[in-house]
């Protein structure tokens, strides 16, 4: 009998929960207690089963090696693979980076072929520092901040991802881990550093790129921002996504704003500023409302990474129809396969936003542009 293959598994039970509160990360107890003090529900687990689906082929050839419990073991029995529990019986109640570290050196011991991990841009540093380019990786986007280009494009592609690279080995490449100081994040202060590298399979198509910071000129910019508003009318809200082209907006319009998160106009006025997903949810069942939201520049996402509070519920109730998405030229030809990407944890939803969208490039300019889940 073929001896099984040995993968990797590690969930960070607790990313991403402060993105759907607005809290513009998940570090930390009193940053976690306050998104729990909302009612949000941990993601990770379910986009790490979502991930897992796509190994149920070869699910007689691997076994995961993990930690009991919420670290990785209940999703990968869940999900009906064979299952090595690594170090002591049971996952701690409370999971800090020191255990995603720990769980990343047993593993690199234990002679893994890949390590699959569920987390953001946190994560991925914690999992770096302990194995470096030891041991290919291949991130499930669940976390707020995913700068890092070791994060596949969405859930399905990371299990999509690591079924070719078992099956079928290939090339690996470099790619950066990029992390934020997340208090700087929420003064609006966007600064990444980059902590290290780490080997992923080299699938251009399932792989997401490095977000590039825009170099758009400002001219740009102020007729993105001047073409929206000449559009508004006065009993309509207005959701402002996070960013920086849609900031000129706000800009424009003389009001207060927040840079990385969302905020709400309506006749001129700003009537929502930094709203979570609670506060999004109690406005679109109240206004008429339309959404205005951007490109990440170099990878492509208009939802799903950084603007979690845009829920899937929430955009559901907003409409296709309602939302309009603002970008550069030059952002749009940076965008891989000049294609956008939506990753709302939805995917009967993410469907639904297949297609074609017009993209505001300009003042009265309209760029027809491609959207894949």
């Amino acid at each position: 009998m073929t001896e099984k293959r040995k993968i990797g598994l590690i969930v960070n039970p607790v990313a991403g929960v402060g993105g759907k509160a607005g809290l513009k990360g998940s570090d930390g107890e009193e940053i976690q207690r306050a998104a729990f003090e909302k009612g949000i529900r941990p993601e990770a687990p379910d986009k790490t089963l979502r991930a897992l689906e796509a190994l149920k082929k070869i699910s007689d050839e691997v076994v995961f090696c993990t930690f009991e419990g919420a670290m990785g073991g209940d999703e990968a029995k869940a999900a009906g693979f064979s299952v090595t529990i690594l170090g002591d019986p049971a996952c701690p109640e409370k999971t800090t980076g020191a255990d995603t570290e720990k769980l990343a050196r047993m593993l690199l011991e234990e002679g893994v072929k890949l390590i699959i991990f569920a987390g953001g841009d946190g994560t991925a540093r914690n999992i770096c520092s302990a194995v470096g380019d030891k041991v290919p990786v291949i991130g499930i986007p669940a976390g707020v901040k995913i700068h890092s280009g070791v994060y596949a494009v969405n859930p399905e592609s990371a299990g999509q991802a690591a079924l070719q690279f078992i099956r079928e080995g290939g090339n690996v490449r470099e790619a950066e881990v990029m992390d934020l100081d997340e208090s700087l994040y929420r003064e609006g202060i966007i600064s990444p550093r980059l902590y290290g590298y780490m080997n992923i399979p080299d699938n251009r198509k399932k792989m997401q790129n490095v977000k590039s910071r825009s170099v758009s000129q400002v001219a740009a910019l102020d007729y993105i921002a001047t073409d929206i508003i000449q559009s508004m009318d006065n009993d309509t809200v207005y959701i402002i996504g996070a960013g920086t082209t849609t900031r000129n907006i706000m800009i424009l319009m003389g009001l207060d704003y927040t840079l990385i998160g969302v905020d709400a106009v309506c006749g001129g006025r700003l009537i929502g500023r930094d709203l979570d997903e609670g506060g999004l949810w109690e406005l679109v069942n109240s206004r008429r409302c339309h959404l205005v939201i951007t490109a990440i520049g170099g990878q492509g996402h208009i939802f799903g990474r950084g603007n979690q509070q845009l829920s899937p519920r929430v955009i559901r109730k907003i409409g296709k129809d309602n939302i309009t998405v603002i970008a550069t030229k030059e952002k749009l030809l940076s965008l891989p396969d000049r294609c956008m990407l939506t990753d709302t944890g939805d995917r009967e939803l993410d469907r639904s936003l297949e297609g074609y969208m017009k993209v505001v490039t300009g003042l009265n300019e309209r760029t027809i542009c491609a959207v894949r889940a």
